[in-house]
């Protein structure tokens, strides 16, 4: 779609728990032209669905929990004077009674990653995850349903993709979404953000302590047994939207 087509640049990268989706926040929120946004519909979602994740009634308490007034805010003038919007979103916080039209608005991306180093990540703060709290559901309907609006394929990142080739694939990122790379999505200093939810105590622990894109180093940690059926329904749903990917310079599966 060409730049005159579009949707002003707000981007909405949609992701599940434990993708690296911090970290690329970090990433566009090194951008001197960049504002960021940190999973703006969370606190409705807690507070629509009772989980209990941690934090829960303190992030309740503290952010809009009525999705119609974040919306607007998403779909609205870009904040602060920046020229790029970049929401950093859970597509399991995108609820059913919101509708997805709203998103049209936006210039929308996907990150995926291997579900079982994803599920082992996971359980360490929700030991015992859904289907619907990977995200991966609600991720491939999204992705169908801009799919089938656009006429072609959203951009579909995988994680570690991301940290073999931080450059590379940032790059094809930037240009599948019509805006510039900047060399200043590699780095970053340690430490907490403003822009951070307060839910970060909880989640951020690693990005709090990282500088740029670590190198990927694969995990020979097993999967709980108890997450191999979750695993077996949660493969096909990735490997659908992972046949999309943006990068080729990896040819396995994983």
């Amino acid at each position: 779609m060409p730049d005159a087509d579009r949707p002003p640049p707000r981007i909405a990268l949609w992701s599940g728990p434990r993708t690296l989706s911090t970290a690329l926040m970090r990433s566009w929120g090194s951008r001197a032209d960049t504002v960021v946004a940190d999973e703006p519909l969370y606190a409705h979602y807690l507070d629509a669905t009772g989980r209990a994740h941690p934090g829960r009634d303190e992030i309740i308490a503290h952010y809009e929990t009525d999705w119609r007034a974040v919306v607007d805010r998403l779909t609205g003038p870009i904040p602060d004077g920046a020229s790029i919007y970049y929401q950093k979103h859970m597509t399991h916080h995108l609820l059913p009674d919101m509708g997805t039209d709203w998103v049209l608005a936006l210039r929308n991306a996907f990150l995926i990653r291997e579900p079982r180093a994803m599920l082992r990540s996971l359980a360490e703060v929700l030991p015992a995850p859904t289907l619907s709290d990977t995200g991966l559901p609600q991720q491939w309907a999204l992705f169908q349903m801009l799919h089938r609006e656009r006429g072609t394929p959203p951009p579909v990142v995988r994680a570690r993709d991301v940290l073999e080739a931080p450059r590379a694939v940032l790059g094809a990122l930037c240009d599948a979404l019509g805006v510039p790379f900047r060399d200043a999505m590699l780095s970053w200093e340690s430490g907490p953000r403003e822009t951070d939810g307060i839910w970060a105590e909880h989640w951020y622990d690693s990005v709090y302590d990282s500088t740029g894109f670590r190198p990927y180093r694969p995990k020979d940690t097993p999967l709980p047994a108890r997450l191999a059926p979750l695993h077996e329904t949660c493969r096909p749903l990735y490997e659908k939207l992972h046949s999309h990917r943006l990068s080729s310079h990896s040819t396995d599966a994983s």
